[in-house]
C-alpha cells in the first residue's frame, strides 16, 4: 500500500510544468455537496494565471452539458470518460458505440440482472440523461455489496465502479484516464499527459493516479477513506478535504507564475 505523501505548503515538485488541469467535481470541486463562492474565485484565478481546466466527472451528459457553459474552464468530460463537452463545439463521444440505442438497452439488462440481487437498488435519477453509462445510488450499500457488484459486472462482461454519490456500468476500457488521454491528443495536441495535472477524490478516479500515465497527480485528502481499497494513488494529498484541498492546488500553482496579460 502506497504511503500518503502531503501536499508541501511551498508547493509540489512538477509544479512548473503543469499546462493543463483535469479535476473531478463531486467530493473535490464541492463542499457538502455545493459549489462554493471560494471555488468560483480559484477556478477564475487558475484562468487568470494561465491554467485551463477540464471537469472529468462520472455525472452524465445531460447534466455535464450546461455546467461546461456556466464555469471558468476549457471543456467538461461526463460520465467517466464517455462524453466530452468542449467549449463552443458540438460534443464527442469518447469510446466506440454502434447504436447508442442498444447499448442503453444492454446496460439496462445488466442492471436488471443486478437488481435481482439487490432489489433496493435504485435507479439515479439522472440516469435518462446518460448516453455511454447506468448508474444508480450508491446509499446503504455496504463495502461488500459493491464489491459482489463488481464481480457480477465484470462476469457478464461489463465494467463496474463507484464514488461517493453512484454506482455506474459501463464498457470495458471505459475510464477518466482514457477518455482523458483522448481529449489531450485531440484538443491540446502537442501537450503530453505529463503536462497535466489530475485531481480526485474517490475510486472512479482511480485511472487518473497511474502514474504510467499521468505522473503529476493530487489527491484531496477525503480520498483516504478509499486509501487501501486502490492501486493506483495520487502522487500527493492535500491536507483538507474537498475544495478547500482544491484550493490548496490553486495556491500551489498561481503563488509560482504572474497573472497573464
Amino acid at each position: 500500500m502506497g504511503e500518503v505523501q502531503p501536499l508541501p505548503a511551498a508547493g509540489f515538485s512538477g509544479h512548473r510544468a503543469v499546462k493543463l488541469l483535469a479535476t473531478d467535481m463531486d467530493g473535490t470541486l464541492t463542499h457538502q455537496g455545493q459549489f462554493t463562492v471560494a471555488l468560483l474565485q480559484g477556478l477564475e484565478r487558475l484562468q487568470a494565471s494561465g491554467f485551463p481546466v477540464i471537469i472529468v466527472t462520472g455525472r452524465s451528459a445531460g447534466w455535464v452539458h450546461g455546467l461546461a457553459h456556466y464555469l471558468p474552464v476549457v471543456g467538461a468530460m461526463a460520465e467517466n470518460g464517455g462524453v466530452y463537452f468542449p467549449l463552443d463545439v458540438a460534443p464527442e463521444l469518447l469510446l466506440e458505440v454502434d447504436d447508442l440505442a442498444a447499448h442503453r438497452q444492454q446496460l439496462s439488462a445488466v442492471f436488471g440482472q443486478l437488481r435481482s440481487r439487490w432489489p433496493q437498488l435504485q435507479e439515479s435519477t439522472d440516469n435518462r440523461f446518460r448516453l455511454t453509462d447506468w448508474t444508480f445510488d450508491i446509499t446503504g450499500l455496504a463495502q461488500a455489496d459493491l464489491d459482489a457488484m463488481g464481480q457480477t459486472c465484470r462476469r457478464l462482461g461489463w465494467g463496474f465502479v463507484y464514488s461517493t454519490v453512484q454506482c455506474h456500468i459501463y464498457k470495458p476500457g471505459q475510464s477518466k484516464a482514457a477518455g482523458l488521454q483522448r481529449v489531450v491528443q485531440r484538443h491540446f495536441a502537442p501537450l503530453t499527459t505529463d503536462a497535466v495535472l489530475t485531481l480526485g477524490d474517490s475510486p472512479n478516479d482511480e485511472s487518473m493516479f497511474d502514474p504510467a500515465i499521468f505522473p503529476l497527480s493530487v489527491g484531496v485528502a477525503n480520498i483516504k477513506d478509499y486509501w487501501p481499497r486502490l492501486t493506483h494513488h495520487p502522487a500527493y494529498v492535500t491536507h483538507a478535504p474537498e475544495v478547500a484541498g482544491f484550493l490548496e492546488v490553486v495556491e500551489a500553482l498561481v503563488a509560482a507564475r504572474p497573472p497573464t496579460a
